[in-house]
C-alpha cells in the first residue's frame, strides 16, 4: 500500500541525536500526502508503484503463529543465516535508488547487526528504511530510538487483534500481546522524529469479526495505518486452512461493514492482497495491494526452475544469490482462467491462490466489466 500521511499523533518524549535525519523522510512524506490527496484509483495506485527490496535476515522468530507463510523453519534458518554482513551490504549497493528497503523475514530484531545494516541503507541514500517485525523487542525504547537514530524511518508491526486472548490465539506466544503493543508505544513516541507506525493484523476466521474493534485500538496507540492483510494460501494458511481461512467475499463483506460503520469519510485502514473483483463495493481509497519487490536467497533454497535459477544467478559479493521476485511467487502459486481476460483487472490481477481454488471454487471470482 503506497504511504498515506498520519493523521494522529500521540504525545511523546524526546529521543536525542537525529533530529537531522528526518529532513529527507519528512520530504518524501509530503510527496506522500500530495499523490494521496490527488484520490488517484486502485489501478492507476497498482500502474504507478515503484519496486521495493526486501532483505531476509530473521533466522528464527519468537512467534509462532499458526497462519506463518514462512513453513518450512530449517530452509529459512539455512537461507536468512547466510544474510551475511558482506552479503547484506553487496544487496544494499546493488539496489541503490529503491524506493524503500525492508528489512523481513522470520523476526528481524534477533539480528544484532540490524542498526549496522540500517545505518549504512542511510549512507547508501535509501530514502525510506523500514522493518517488518512482530514488535516486541521494541518495547524497549532504547532499541527502538536506537533503530530510528540509524535511519529507520517506518515499522510495520504485525498484530493479530485487539485482545490478549485474540492476538496469543493466533501467534501461540504467551505474553506477545503485552510486548507488541509496549512495541507500538514506543514506535508512537518516536512520530514526533518523521517515523511512521503502520501495522499488518492477518484476517482470519477468527478476527474478522473484530476489524472496527481492533482499528480503534489500533489508531488509539499511534497507528498511521491499519493493514488487513488478506493471509497467502501457502505454509501454515494451508495446513491449517479449513480451520482459519475465511472467503474472501465474507471479508470483502465485513470490511464494507466496517467502512460503515467507523464514522470516518477516509479511515486509515486498508485490504491487501485480496482479487479486486470481490472488492468492488470498497472504496478505492481502501483497497490495498501487496508491492513489487525483490529479494535475494541462497541458490540452494530458492524455489524457481532450474533454468530459471540459473538465469537468476548472481556474481561478486553476490556469488551464491539468486534473484526473486514477487511476480515468480504469483506465478508458481496463483492461477487465472479464460473468463478472466474480460476482467476490468486483468492487468493487474495477480490471480487466485491455487490452494484457495482447491477448498472454494471459482464462484466468488465474477469478472468486471470495463
Amino acid at each position: 500500500m503506497g504511504s498515506v500521511p498520519a493523521y494522529r499523533r500521540r504525545s511523546s518524549h524526546p529521543a536525542h541525536g537525529f533530529r537531522g535525519a528526518v529532513v529527507a523522510f519528512r520530504s518524501r512524506a509530503a510527496e506522500d500526502k500530495a499523490l494521496m490527496a490527488a484520490n488517484p484509483t486502485i489501478v492507476e495506485r497498482l500502474e504507478n508503484q515503484a519496486e521495493r527490496v526486501h532483505i531476509s535476515i530473521g533466522a528464527v522468530c519468537n512467534n509462532n503463529c499458526i497462519f506463518c507463510m514462512e513453513e518450512d523453519r530449517d530452509g529459512r534458518y539455512v537461507n536468512n543465516s547466510a544474510m551475511t554482513a558482506e552479503r547484506v551490504g553487496w544487496i544494499l549497493e546493488q539496489n541503490r535508488g529503491a524506493e524503500e528497503v525492508c528489512f523481513t523475514s522470520g523476526e528481524p530484531t534477533t539480528r544484532p547487526e540490524l542498526p549496522s545494516f540500517v545505518a549504512q541503507a542511510r549512507a547508501l541514500g535509501y530514502r525510506r528504511i523500514s522493518i517488518m517485525t512482530n514488535g516486541r523487542r521494541l518495547s524497549q525504547l532504547p532499541y527502538a530510538a536506537g533503530l530510528a537514530k540509524a535511519g529507520m524511518n517506518r515499522f510495520y508491526i504485525s498484530i493479530h487483534g485487539h485482545t490478549k486472548k485474540l492476538h496469543e490465539g493466533l501467534t501461540r506466544t504467551p505474553e506477545s500481546f503485552e510486548q507488541t503493543v509496549a512495541g507500538l508505544d514506543s514506535v508512537a513516541k518516536l512520530k514526533r522524529f518523521g517515523v511512521e507506525l503502520h501495522t499488518s493484523t492477518v484476517v482470519t476466521d477468527r478476527n474478522l469479526p473484530h476489524l472496527l474493534d481492533i482499528y480503534r485500538f489500533l489508531r488509539s496507540h499511534g497507528v498511521d495505518q491499519v493493514v488487513f492483510n488478506v493471509m497467502q494460501a501457502n505454509g501454515r494458511a494451508n495446513t491449517f486452512f479449513e480451520q482459519i481461512f475465511p472467503r474472501y467475499s465474507d471479508i470483502a463483506a465485513t470490511f464494507i461493514k466496517f467502512e460503515q460503520e467507523v464514522g470516518e469519510a477516509r479511515p486509515m485502514a486498508f485490504l491487501v492482497d485480496i482479487p479486486l473483483c470481490t472488492t468492488e463495493g470498497i472504496s478505492d481509497f481502501n483497497r490495498g495491494y501487496v508491492e513489487r519487490y525483490r529479494h535475494f536467497d541462497l541458490a540452494t533454497q530458492a524455489g524457481l526452475p532450474e533454468a530459471q535459477r540459473a538465469d537468476r544467478m548472481q556474481e561478486g559479493g553476490g556469488k551464491g544469490l539468486v534473484l526473486i521476485t514477487r511476480g515468480d511467487l504469483d506465478d508458481a502459486q496463483r492461477q487465472k482462467r479464460e473468463e478472466c481476460r474480460s476482467c476490468r483487472y486483468a492487468g493487474q490481477c495477480e490471480g487466485v491462490w491455487s490452494n484457495y481454488l482447491k477448498r472454494y471454487g471459482w464462484d466468488e471470482f465474477v469478472p468486471v466489466k470495463v
